[in-house]
């Protein structure tokens, strides 16, 4: 099929008002998204057949990720896209020299090209008639490591060793599936924990996290240790003993303050501590991990590309690692890191939240457990509860678990009414904000 325009929306969400998703880094976040529609010359049951993608923000600066898109539509617009070469797709717009020389698979620019590579494969689920999760799912190992660019990886894998992991995942892939479709996808959520909310909305939420199956939450942590003891000690009495409890510092620390302030944690039994400090730092984040031990330690929704993923798994920083659908150049990047975490053996627990996250990322998940590590041990999906009321195909959670999308696509398809009220800045909610 044929590309015949790409568009670029400002899409933002005024969630710093009710404080959603404030945490200690992040006081005043708007989610937002920057948009991607693709048309093509096709349609399927009268319909045009368009791809749907975005890449995620928190307000300011969104509309540098729209620019970056825009610098992208050479190279789209009139583009063949053959569903069977996606990797050839998206190598293609990442191996582009002049906006690569911007950030060399890093920053705004790659952001970008997540946008519009998981709006790609959003089409080319649409034209299969299937969510992408079973697209990626019902690939032949061989395909599956096309997806990946394996520059700079080799080190740590080879596409043969990959291909080796998938053969060995390939005659479970039935039996996964039905699995899949009957339990969901393990979650957590994070509704409880946000920074700003006050101690008694902390307590409700716990509690009705726990009433609504989750095994799990999770808790901002970081601007201030004698609140952060409060908040876990409510949390830990909220929801027992027999629950986990993660916390969240959104990149606060350097690498002695983190292992002090964890310490004074401990008696609240933290499951993992997230983002303890820069995403780039390999070796603070290992030192970290021997110093808080047995905390986890987990990272990787700020993690700019899978050059940094391997790092962290070659130099045993992590404990559990974190994706994010958007942050690494779209799906074929995240098949790479999916593989380099099946080859370590180290769980995948991916970020969520935001806008269209959840919805996004739950595919990548499903097919990890379908096709490549086969396995839901220790791992869940983060949920919030935010915004899903936009989206045409919004993720449904049930005791606990993500249920798998039945319908085609990627599951990040806006709906048009919503687009239109908060496109900033001059949508019906701006005007009136």
């Amino acid at each position: 099929m044929k590309i015949v325009s790409l568009e670029a929306h400002d899409v933002r969400f005024p969630t710093s008002r009710e404080l959603d998703g404030s945490d200690a880094m992040n006081p005043d976040p708007d989610y937002s998204a920057a948009y991607v529609v693709l048309r093509t010359d096709e349609s399927r049951d009268g319909r045009p057949l368009e791809g749907h993608g975005f890449c995620f923000t928190i307000g300011r600066g969104n509309e540098v990720c729209v620019a970056a898109i825009n610098a992208y539509a050479p190279l789209v617009e009139g583009a063949e896209l053959d569903p069977g070469d996606l990797g050839g797709f998206s190598r293609r717009l990442l191996h582009d020299s002049q906006l690569r020389w911007l950030g060399p698979e890093k920053g705004a620019v790659h952001m970008a090209a997540a946008a519009i590579i998981n709006a790609a494969f959003d089409l080319a689920g649409k034209a299969a008639g299937l969510p992408v999760w079973r697209l990626l799912a019902e690939m032949a190992p061989e395909q599956i490591v096309d997806l990946a660019d394996w520059r700079y990886l080799t080190d740590a894998l080879t596409p043969e060793r990959a291909l080796e992991l998938l053969r060995d995942a390939a005659p479970g892939r039935a039996a996964r599936t039905e699995t899949l479709l009957a339990r969901g996808y393990p979650a957590y959520t994070t509704t409880p924990g946000w920074l700003g909310y006050t101690d008694d909305k902390l307590v409700r939420l716990s509690r009705e996290a726990v009433a609504d199956g989750f095994t799990q939450i999770k808790l901002k942590v970081g601007a201030d240790l004698d609140d952060d003891v409060r908040r876990l000690r409510l949390a830990r009495d909220a929801v027992g003993p027999g629950v986990r409890i993660a916390v969240d510092a959104n990149q606060r620390w350097d690498v002695a303050p983190a292992i002090e302030w964890m310490r004074a944690l401990e008696p609240f039994a933290p499951y993992w501590i997230e983002e303890p400090t820069s995403p780039d730092d390999v070796l603070g984040h290992a030192a970290i991990r021997r110093g808080v031990a047995p905390v986890k330690v987990a990272t990787g929704e700020h993690i700019a590309n899978r050059v940094l993923v391997k790092q962290m798994l070659q130099a045993g920083a992590i404990d559990v690692l974190q994706i994010d659908a958007c942050r690494v150049a779209g799906v074929t990047e995240n098949v790479a890191i999916l593989l380099l975490a099946a080859a370590y053996g180290v769980p995948v627990c991916p970020h969520a939240g935001g806008v269209g996250l959840c919805e996004a990322v739950q595919h990548l998940s499903m097919f990890d457990f379908v096709a490549v590590s086969g396995s839901t041990e220790d791992r869940v999906i983060e949920y919030v509860d935010h915004l899903h009321e936009h989206f045409e195909d919004p993720v449904r959670i049930v005791q606990g678990h993500y249920v798998a999308p039945g319908a085609p696509g990627m599951s990040t398809q806006m709906k048009a009414t919503s687009l239109a009220a908060y496109a900033h800045p001059d949508g019906e909610i701006w005007r009136n904000h």
